[in-house]
């Protein structure tokens, strides 16, 4: 077990949530994040979705010293070597090609790669990559699927993402395989718009007060 992995797990488990985010203004960053730790919710997932995402992740960084962030919707080398110059604290993807597997494996950042099938997760544990984030969990046959993968596969740590919710992050987070949820009914977009920061962090406060922490 590396430490790498030993470290993305512990990051994990500590998140019980990971919000996935997608900021579209380098303003709303700073704010955002300091709502989300102020909800109790630390570690954070900033997607490649948007042109400024870098930008945002880098101002966090900055500004929110008590934030852990890292960098999501990494898609191949590229994306990957960007996130590791920047200095977060680990990387996700949504899914695997041989080449994202081949450099995340040589890479020091700490990687969760996205997985949906059996198949998938074997790549995934040929490159030495135990720790996994299952997508689109829901869309991909939700906790049925999930305990299916989990009969061959009973050491994988997986962090499903992907139509979990408030209403259902309970349910997942009760699998004995699952480290973490992912999910971004934490921020939900039109709140990031209008700047509802307040609205924000009682999400937060709520959503940790009712979940307990993964069993692995």
């Amino acid at each position: 077990m590396t430490a790498k992995r030993e470290k993305l797990a512990a990051m994990f488990r500590q998140a019980t949530v990971i919000p996935v985010l997608t900021i579209e203004r380098v303003e709303d960053a700073v704010p955002l994040a300091r709502a989300l730790v102020a909800g109790g919710v630390r570690v954070l997932e900033v997607t490649l979705r948007t042109p400024v995402a870098i930008d945002a992740a880098k101002a966090i960084m900055a500004e929110v010293p008590d934030a852990i962030v890292g960098i999501g919707t990494i898609l191949n080398a590229n994306d990957l070597a960007r996130a590791e110059a920047l200095g977060v604290q680990f990387g996700i993807s949504p899914g695997i090609t041989p080449e994202l597997l081949q450099a995340a494996s040589a890479s020091r950042l700490p990687f969760a790669p996205g997985i949906a099938t059996a198949s998938e997760l074997m790549q995934a544990l040929a490159h030495g990559f135990d720790l996994v984030k299952f997508f689109p969990a829901e869309q991909s046959g939700g906790i049925k699927a999930l305990r299916a993968l989990a009969g061959p596969f009973p050491d994988v740590l997986i962090c499903p993402t992907g139509g979990i919710g408030e209403a259902n992050a309970a349910s997942w987070l009760n699998e004995p395989n699952v480290v973490a949820v992912g999910g971004s009914w934490l921020c939900p977009a039109a709140e990031i718009r209008s700047g509802n920061w307040a609205g924000i962090t009682a999400i937060c406060e709520r959503s940790m007060k009712s979940l307990k922490p993964a069993h692995r």
